[in-house]
């Protein structure tokens, strides 16, 4: 366990900016997700972490030493790989013994470290076996125990459930962040997953174009996001374009006058998250909001519905109602009422 620091990371291949100028300082024990959108740079971060890209400037510190120039092997830092990296040709066991050998230990506590951590991700009795013979979710714990089995200061994730199915995914990241909690490890994840790292992390590192949009707890991000690309990006938001008249009104470029919070006049965006939006077929008198539409698409989603609404020409709508028995579920082309307070609605401007 250790504290990660990084400091002014830049990396550039000639003109092209990969990451410009990143910040963060990981505390010990702390889960940190990278999360945005492919090429965004968050790999490449994490590679500048681990040792496997050399950073063009800044500095990044391991419990307290900076190891910006040192190789891989030299820095304490277990990493799992979007691939798992794991070497075919040999077993479950000397694959997790690898970094314990590049580290010259004795070969009896090379073993009995082997035996434990493969037994701490489940795998007890499966060192035999070559990768080969092993499901997707085992190969997945196998570069996990590798990674661990050298006791990192730091635990670097690189999607590392990318290759799974959406059922697995879901309960291996719940191991994952169970085994990270029993073992207090410094942890930085990086993935395009909403939803992952919404489950996994302390705090999340939303990232764009190379650069830190917004670091924050789940909370955080989705309830105060710091701009638009946060707010699309960090769950779900409708977007309406338009005009703020006057603090607190907004008027789309449909033509729908509206309350709103935040923003300053002149030219802006409004940003209304789904679930915030009541329907029914009238009129709701009570909500700062309250508009005419006509449903357009239905999307069923098991546990909720997702239905989008015209509102005007220009103006479309998307309300997410959770899927209840006797619930109001509109068809395709009803008319219906939409409604929402004005704390709902956060404007950005352009």
């Amino acid at each position: 366990m250790a504290r990660l620091d990084i400091d002014r990371l830049v990396k550039r291949y000639g003109d092209f900016h990969a990451v410009r100028d990143v910040s963060l300082d990981v505390a010990d024990g702390e889960f940190v997700v990278l999360l945005g959108p492919s090429g965004c740079g968050k790999t490449t971060t994490l590679r500048m972490v681990a040792g496997f890209i050399e950073p063009t400037d800044g500095r990044v510190r391991l419990a307290g030493n900076d190891v910006t120039l040192l190789p891989p092997w030299k820095r304490n830092a277990g990493m799992v790989f979007q691939s798992y990296a794991l070497f075919p040709h040999l077993t479950v066991a000397q694959n997790v013994a690898f970094g314990l050998e590049m580290r010259k230990l004795a070969r009896a506590d090379i073993a009995r470290r082997v035996e434990e951590t493969l037994a701490l991700v489940r795998l007890g009795g499966f060192g035999g076996r070559l990768p080969r013979q092993l499901s997707g979710g085992q190969q997945q714990r196998v570069a996990l125990a590798r990674a661990l089995a050298i006791r990192p200061d730091v635990l670097l994730l690189d999607e590392p459930l990318s290759n799974l199915d959406a059922k697995l995914r879901q309960e291996v990241r719940v191991e994952i962040r169970e085994l990270q909690r029993q073992l207090g490890l410094t942890t930085v994840m990086v993935t395009h997953d909403q939803e992952e790292a919404l489950t996994m992390a302390d705090r999340l590192v939303v990232m764009n174009e190379g650069s830190v949009r917004q670091v924050g707890s789940q909370r955080d991000l989705y309830e105060r996001p710091a701009d638009r690309f946060v707010a699309g990006f960090v769950g779900r938001s409708t977007f309406l374009e338009g005009t703020v008249e006057a603090p607190g009104r907004f008027r789309s470029d449909g033509g729908l006058a509206l309350a709103c919070s935040g923003g300053k006049t002149g030219r802006g965006v409004l940003a209304i998250r789904p679930e915030r939006v009541e329907i029914g077929p009238t009129a709701n008198g009570g909500l700062d909001n309250s508009l005419p539409g006509t449903v357009e698409f239905v999307s069923y989603l098991g546990a909720q519905i997702d239905i989008h609404v015209r509102l005007s020409p220009s103006d479309r709508l998307i309300v997410q109602i959770a899927n209840r028995e006797g619930g109001f579920a509109p068809d395709v082309g009803r008319p219906v009422h939409v409604g929402w307070p004005a704390s709902a609605g956060q404007v950005f401007n352009e």
